[in-house]
């Protein structure tokens, strides 16, 4: 929260006199500096019953644009409109599983009088392919079965970057695809954002992951390279160092000539007519389509960034250690900027590919200034404000706007850079510092408990606004001048049941920012769109007919500010009752393990429930500290089915929900915790003290990590190392590996890297 209480004056052991001029100053500055902080922001909630949004854009006519990882797009009239029309629905084409969708929109500058509205995709088909490769037509849902093993081997697909074509508020004729690349083998990091920037006409510029796996240290080695990454090609044995795929793809553009150049992990800048590079982009003159596009590199995923008089700024979502905002001064430079991925993480080289002894890396380490370190970063164990509430550990940033230089917020935020991570929940302000530009010594929290933010956008008032993936929202954070508007919340206990029912109202929990304020309060009680049934705060009131009533609540302030809420009651009826009867919650897994799930729904009206009326969601808990969720998919209409424990950083575990839904359309949700099992992994070094790398840690030995039984793992021995003066080179591993190399942890090893003085 922002502290707007004034600063305490602290007087020294020598005596001051009092006098009118003394306190005249004192009361100044203490007033000034009360005047300086602003209030909290007010955020509410403006549109709801949205499934995964994960992008909105604002359209000039007033439309709001909502795209949901689905597949769907859906447009309100306006910022009052409760009711959406499908604008278009892409779900065949879309790859929605885990990490991957629908991620990106945009609207033409000049829409609608150009029509044109760009969707960016993960794509159900290998690059040239035909959808849908792993789901079904139509379906909201998709699945990566195994084998392959969403996170084994990866089910193989690719990203899609199309213009669609409005009529009112419908799609009308067929997509034009303008790109179709990024080889995408794991189910995270896949494309990302879209924006236009300046220039006449506009470039459209284009964000896409690096598609490779967030459990290993991935340069290609896994399922026969299937992305055909030289130097081995498809079906080759990728090894270090001389390989060149999984996340190396992000260094694609340093390839030797005549090599193939990749979008992955990359900010492209391109003609949004035909989807080609243009004019004035550093590889322009290539014979390489990829490369023509590329203005940036070196990214794992690119998720979403946001434009500032001609720069771009790019929020990094970092692997183990890092989050990064990064800013391109000049797409158009004759120059390609190099963000460092893999071989750096944030300002640092990463441990494990740093370990792992790569060609595509050493000339990286070995030239200062070879690549551009963060603008700003913060660490995964440190707060981004010290004392704030927002927690740390998982992290991903996952939102980045700009606030105009005019506008209803406070001067301090006009021209400052908001961003969000997901995983902690937050949004945070860079305030503007030398050279009016947003400085990383300028940061503070801004919002603490946010709802899962993916995407942050101003709106045509001026106010921030950002997608809540998780609660299906859309919510804006405004602040008032003058009197400020209350905020109405109506609860009731209980909200169903058979009748008579008496409900117990209260508006407590209703406040108004404004201090000393009184709320007075007006119930609409039976539902009949009239107000006045009770003006006191917490009422009473029996219904004696059954049917859904939509109660409200009334709160006014004593200036006639006010606000309301509502609150829907089911007399007559009760929540069904779902009940899981597979799996227990004392099932353990392992990666790959087959998991077979069953269950049912009563409900006390309607009876035993059909499988119609059933909806189960998978997702993945990861709790290194703070938890973050992965949605991973969802099997809709079905009383059993099955599924394959995926692979994933520990500490983590799964969570199974089942959601029934009574014909009244009253939902209960029963869910089951499943842990995984885990092994000890030893790491060791002879002699001691060398640092070995495991996965995305490395350290002087001897240590240790947990990890899930049957996960793959990679082991790094980087030579030569130096120990107490003495340098070493590698000699093997205990287990027999090469340098380096993956393993499937199968049990609880000890792995001891041998090495020989010189």
């Amino acid at each position: 929260m922002i502290d707007f209480r004034p600063h305490r004056l602290i007087r020294g052991r020598a005596t001051v006199r009092a006098s009118a001029l003394v306190t005249a100053l004192v009361a100044a500055i203490l007033a000034g500096s009360a005047s300086a902080a602003p209030p909290a922001p007010r955020e509410s909630v403006v549109f709801n019953g949205l499934d995964l949004p994960t992008a909105l854009r604002f359209s000039p006519d007033g439309r709001v644009f909502v795209a949901e990882k689905s597949g769907l797009i859906k447009v309100f009239d306006g910022l009052g409109d409760k009711t959406p029309t499908v604008f278009a629905d892409l779900r065949t084409e879309v790859y929605n599983y885990w990490d991957r969708g629908l991620l990106g929109i945009a609207l033409d500058p000049q829409f609608p009088a150009k029509p044109y509205v760009y969707v960016l995709y993960t794509y159900d088909a290998e690059i040239g392919g035909q959808p849908p490769l792993w789901g079904d037509p139509g379906a909201s849902d998709d699945d990566c079965p195994t084998p392959p093993g969403p996170t084994t081997d990866g089910c193989l697909v690719s990203g899609r970057l199309s213009r669609l074509t409005a009529k009112g508020d419908r799609m009308t004729g067929s997509e034009q695809v303008l790109i179709n690349d990024w080889c995408q083998q794991y189910p995270s990091h896949s494309i990302g954002d879209l924006a236009f920037g300046g220039g006449s006409p506009p470039a459209l510029y284009v964000s896409g992951g690096d598609g490779s796996s967030f459990t290993e240290t991935d340069y290609g080695q896994f399922a026969g390279n299937p992305c055909g990454d030289p130097p081995t090609g498809p079906g080759g044995d990728q090894s270090p160092p001389s390989a060149e795929g999984g996340s190396l793809r992000s260094q694609s553009p340093r390839r030797p000539a005549g090599e193939p150049r990749t979008l992955d992990g990359a900010v492209l800048r391109v003609d949004p007519r035909t989807g080609n590079g243009l004019v004035g982009n550093p590889f322009a003159h290539s014979s390489d389509a990829d490369a023509r596009r590329i203005i940036a590199y070196g990214l794992r995923n690119p998720f979403r960034f946001a434009l500032r008089a001609g720069e771009i700024w790019v929020g990094e979502v970092g692997w183990s250690s890092v989050e990064e905002i990064n800013r391109i001064l000049n797409p158009a430079s004759s120059t390609a900027t190099n963000f460092g991925w893999p071989c750096y993480e944030g300002p640092f080289p990463q441990p494990s590919y740093r370990a792992a002894g790569l060609d595509s890396c050493q000339p990286l380490y070995q030239k200062p200034g070879a690549v551009t370190a963060p603008y700003y970063s913060y660490r995964h164990g440190a707060k981004v404000v010290p004392g704030e509430t927002c927690p740390k550990g998982s992290s991903s940033i996952t939102g980045l706007a700009f606030y105009p230089k005019a506008g209803p917020y406070p001067s301090q935020y006009r021209g400052a850079l908001f961003f969000a991570d997901y995983s902690r929940n937050c949004i945070w302000a860079m305030e503007n510092g030398s050279a009016d530009v947003p400085g990383p010594n300028h940061v503070k929290t801004f919002v603490a408990g946010a709802a899962h933010p993916v995407d942050l956008q101003v709106g045509p008032d001026r106010n921030l606004y950002y997608v809540d993936i998780s609660g299906g929202t859309i919510r804006r954070l405004s602040f008032a001048a003058g009197n400020q508007t209350p905020t109405a919340v109506a609860k009731a206990a209980p909200t169903s049941g058979q009748l008579p029912l008496t409900v117990n109202f209260d508006a407590a929990g209703s406040s108004d920012p404004d201090p000393g304020d009184d709320l007075t309060y007006s119930w609409d009680l039976d539902g009949d769109g009239a107000y006045g049934d009770s003006t006191d705060q917490a009422p009473s009131f029996t219904y004696t007919k059954g049917g859904v009533y939509r109660v409200g609540l009334k709160v006014t302030d004593p200036h006639g500010a006010s606000a309301t809420d509502t609150i829907a009651i089911s007399a007559g009826n009760t929540p069904p009752v779902p009940t899981i009867t597979a799996p227990l919650s004392s099932l353990t897994w392992a990666v790959g393990d087959q998991i077979a799930f069953s269950g049912s729904a009563t409900d006390a009206q309607d009876g035993t429930l059909p499988a119609s009326a059933l909806s189960w969601s998978l997702v993945v808990r990861h709790c290194p500290s703070n938890c973050h969720t992965h949605h991973i998919r969802r099997f809709a209409g079905v009383r059993s089915g099955s599924f394959n424990a995926p692979d994933h950083d520990y500490p983590s575990h799964l969570e199974l929900r089942l959601t029934a839904t009574d014909s009244g359309g009253l939902k209960q949700t029963q869910s089951v915790r499943l842990d995984p099992e885990t092994v000890e992994l030893t790491v060791e070094s002879s002699p001691t003290g060398l640092a070995p790398a495991l996965d995305d840690f490395k350290a002087p030995t001897p240590f240790g990590r947990t990890v899930i039984l049957d996960s793959m793992n990679t082991l790094s021995a980087p030579t030569p190392q130096t120990l107490n003066g003495r340098t070493y080179d590698f000699q093997s591993w205990s287990d027999g590996g090469a340098a380096t190399h993956t393993f499937t942890a199968v049990g609880s090893t000890t792995y001891t890297a041998t090495y020989r003085a010189r």
